[in-house]
């Protein structure tokens, strides 16, 4: 694809001071069409998202341009979830443009205008709800750094999943409106539109040749237009692209109901159409929500399914080659439907004999797998798939069928492993496994750290494993350093670039060199006052939100992630009664803070309840005069980037103590580290590798191993034990069950008493509290003395190179992708 040669030259922004003033002032007036002199904060941040935009789209072209001329192999990462939270000051640190930005906004203040505040009110983008979506995003941000051709699907929610307020300590859902006043990063694409088929049935026939031929016939059609959204990578002349899908009626307005005076049936199928893309993740507790969920699955794969081949195909190469030049990534098991969307393709559109096609396929695809836990491996009733995508169940059963085929040719008499290793599990009614159907699918399967690749191969796909040794591989997560310490913390980036210099941004290995400085004392005082001041600025925070005062100088202990009980807040809440019961008894200990964030799944009754529960607690604890601002706990509402981004450079000690063996990889884990908290936590996920990297002694490892925990499971665990015979432990669980922090409802917490007792303490919270406890006093023991502290959260910092995405993103090129990054320069 070459450049036009008769196009006129265009007028390239520049990125000085006095260039982004002038294009500051333009945009304000001729873009956003306000008046300077009464232009509010919103008119100046959609003035400055265009000025930034212009900076990064010729970019951006001309990247799209070069991966034509060049013929490179293109990456699609299909995801569910982008949480790419607020663009502006990425984009301009990405450009590197972000002090001539500030200077230009100083200078239009000097001249009596006051373009200010202009982060704080663009919203965060509402495209996904945890690590899932963060990860994603991060590896967006490493492709485009490194080079990778690489592109983001997803869906353009309107709503998000929900904006969480806390009303009476509760849990309320509101409708996250990001999109109240519009978009200034994306692209709408009318244009780019897709027909996305559901329900209907298939019509089996044989052609002129004598083969047998499906078609997909009497479907609801819903139409997929593309949203595009550039992604800029850092100090580079690459810009990638993450298309995102909104959900259109084929059929607007019918005129014959509303000229009958039945206006809400005139627009019923359009609004039923358009649900599809209006929050991420509904409710599937309900029949109407699992559908909607499977629909929107499907929705997204399906119009990024045609979309890659509308492109691949206009390059002429034949779609045998398909795997050469397309690899396709999927994240989680969301978008697994995809396997039986281009077997259907292939098959049912382009007549390729199965064998062929599934070559194909399988040389396309590759799979991330983000849970150890069973039930969380997405299924799908048989009945539900046969309504919804009755030619897809076709193919997935006839997948099943050759590939349980192999499976008998390799292990003849062991019927029990066929139940096991099919794609549909009928041991409770007929259902579809999606996780099983991506691993059949795809040439790789990777678990995202050390320890959960290998219990992967031990557990939920051992017996894919054992079948196929080559196919599970490890990529350890990794986070983006330009997102998490660049941007969300200017003060540690600003002093690791005095003494190191600027390269640890795109080659975070770089940071070992600040190991020496941790003997250093005006180093260690510089990181200090860094820390503080960010810890002011989170108390600050809190203080305007919540009304709630906390020190900054006590510990900042913080726990910020997905609500849910293998993630095991609770065990945390059961601390924090502890030390109120021991400082209540007249004991001092070392004053902390203990900071909360987190969303719970709407139809997740325990998650909600451990919500109000910690919210309860506080309520008991910061107002009880005896604790003398030795304890204050805080559960900051609606966690997102923003938010992140705020808390994360403030934290003391980072909380990652899910029970060992649930906890896939955590990316929280390396967002604090690499901002100098010191981590608590579990051999689980991520936290084995990052306590091997900044050392054994630099890290506070509590609580029973993975495999311990599953001996526990197999020798028959009984809470009662730690229950009778730790009497902190009983006294405090007494409390919840009595109504001692619910006294207007005293039954309020007793379903979580009971679950951790009656109902057989599933994650072990009793089994680890002894040890969690004694490692607690450890830390409050280490905090008082502020020196030996640290030095050990510059350890912690200087040890985090290996969990980069740029590293991860380069084992996928390499072992996955079999793609060769390229940076452009600027």
């Amino acid at each position: 694809m070459k450049k036009p040669a008769a196009l006129p030259e265009l007028d390239h922004p520049m990125t000085d001071a006095e260039s982004i003033r002038r294009s500051l002032y333009n945009r304000l007036i001729y873009t956003v069409g306000k008046d300077p002199i009464t232009a509010t904060d919103r008119d100046w941040f959609y003035a400055a998202a265009a000025v930034a935009r212009e900076r990064i789209i010729e970019r951006w072209m001309e990247t799209m341009r070069s991966y034509y001329v060049e013929d490179r192999k293109r990456v699609y990462y299909l995801s569910m979830e982008f949480l790419m939270g607020r663009t502006l000051t990425n984009c301009m640190l990405n450009i590197c443009a972000e002090k001539e930005f500030h200077d230009a906004l100083a200078a239009l203040a000097e001249m009596g205008l006051k373009p200010l505040h202009l982060s704080e009110v663009e919203p965060d983008a509402a495209l996904g709800n945890g690590g899932l979506g963060r990860l994603a995003a991060c590896f967006l941000d490493s492709m485009a750094t490194m080079g990778v051709a690489g592109y983001g699907y997803g869906i353009r929610y309107e709503y998000g999943m929900f904006h969480q307020g806390i009303k009476d300590g509760q849990q309320v859902e509101h409708p996250d409106n990001w999109l109240r006043y519009g978009n200034p990063w994306e692209l709408p694409r009318p244009e780019v539109l897709y027909q996305v088929k559901f329900h209907g049935h298939v019509v089996t026939y044989s052609d002129e040749g004598g083969q047998t031929r499906h078609q997909w016939v009497d479907t609801d059609d819903v139409m997929a237009m593309a949203y595009d959204y550039p992604i800029p990578g850092y100090d580079t002349g690459t810009v990638n692209n993450m298309r995102l899908w909104a959900a259109k009626a084929s059929r607007d307005f019918d005129l014959k109901y509303f000229n009958e005076g039945n206006y809400i049936r005139a627009v019923e199928d359009k609004n039923e159409s358009e649900n599809l893309s209006k929050v991420l993740y509904p409710d599937d507790t309900t029949e109407m929500g699992r559908e909607l969920r499977l629909k929107q699955q499907y929705f997204f794969v399906s119009a990024s399914l045609q979309d890659m081949l509308y492109r691949f195909t206009k390059s002429g190469t034949p779609l045998g080659s398909l795997p050469d030049k397309v690899a396709f990534q999927l994240n989680d098991t969301h978008p697994s439907i995809a396997v039986a969307e281009l077997m259907r393709i292939l098959i049912d559109q382009h007549h390729f004999d199965w064998g062929r096609a599934w070559n194909i396929v399988t040389r396309t695809f590759s799979y991330t797998n983000h849970t150890l836990m069973p039930e969380a491996l997405e299924t799908w009733p048989v009945p539900l798939f046969e309504r919804v995508l009755p030619r897809h169940l076709q193919i997935i059963y006839e997948i099943n069928h050759r590939f349980l085929k192999d499976v008998m040719h390799h292990y003849p008499d062991d019927p029990e492993l066929w139940q096991r290793m099919s794609l549909i599990d009928e041991a409770e009614g007929k259902r579809v496994r999606m996780a099983y159907l991506a691993v059949v699918g795809s040439h790789r399967v990777n678990g995202v750290a050390a320890i959960h690749t290998r219990l992967m191969k031990e557990t939920i796909f051992a017996d894919f494993h054992r079948m196929w040794p080559d196919k599970i591989v490890n990529m350890t997560n990794g986070v983006t350093p330009r997102r998490w310490l660049n941007q969300a913390n200017p003060g540690l980036s600003r002093l690791i670039t005095r003494h190191i210099g600027r390269g640890w941004l795109k080659d975070l290995d770089q940071l070992r060199q600040l190991e020496p400085l941790a003997n250093e004392a005006d180093f260690c005082d510089a990181f200090v006052r860094v820390k503080r001041d960010n810890k002011a600025r989170l108390a600050q925070m809190i203080e305007q939100r919540l009304t709630i005062r906390v020190d900054p100088d006590s510990m900042f202990d913080v726990q910020i992630k997905r609500i849910h009980e293998y993630k095991r807040q609770l065990l945390n809440v059961l601390h924090v009664i502890t030390l109120y019961n021991r400082i209540r008894a007249g004991e001092i200990v070392t004053p902390r803070t203990v900071i909360f964030g987190g969303k719970a799944a709407p139809g997740y009754y325990m998650a909600k309840l451990i919500i109000r529960l910690i919210n309860d607690v506080a309520d008991i604890v910061n107002n009880d005069a005896l604790m003398h601002d030795q304890l204050k706990v805080v559960f900051i509402p609606n966690y997102d980037v923003s938010n992140a981004e705020i808390i994360i450079p403030a934290a003391d000690l980072s909380e990652q103590i899910s029970t060992a063996g649930t906890e896939a990889s955590g990316t929280s884990n390396m967002k604090l580290a690499m901002n100098g908290a010191l981590t608590i936590g579990t051999l689980d996920g991520a936290n084995v590798e990052i306590r091997d990297e900044v050392g054994h002694e630099n890290f506070f490892i509590f609580g029973m191993t993975a495999d311990e925990v599953a001996q526990a499971y197999e020798t028959g665990y009984n809470p009662w034990v730690h229950y009778d015979n730790n009497a902190e432990l009983k006294q405090t669980l007494d409390m919840l069950r009595d109504g001692f922090f619910s006294p207007e409802d005293r039954d309020r917490f007793k379903p979580v008493f009971e679950t951790l007792t009656y109902h057989g303490d599933r994650y072990l919270l009793l089994a680890d509290y002894a040890s969690y406890i004694a490692c607690q006093e450890k830390v409050g023991q280490l905090y008082r003395d502020p020196a030996a502290w640290t030095r050990k959260a510059i350890l912690n910092v200087a040890g985090m190179g290996r969990f980069s995405s740029d590293r991860t993103i380069a084992q996928y090129a390499r072992d996955i992708w079999n793609v060769a990054p390229l940076p452009r320069q600027v």
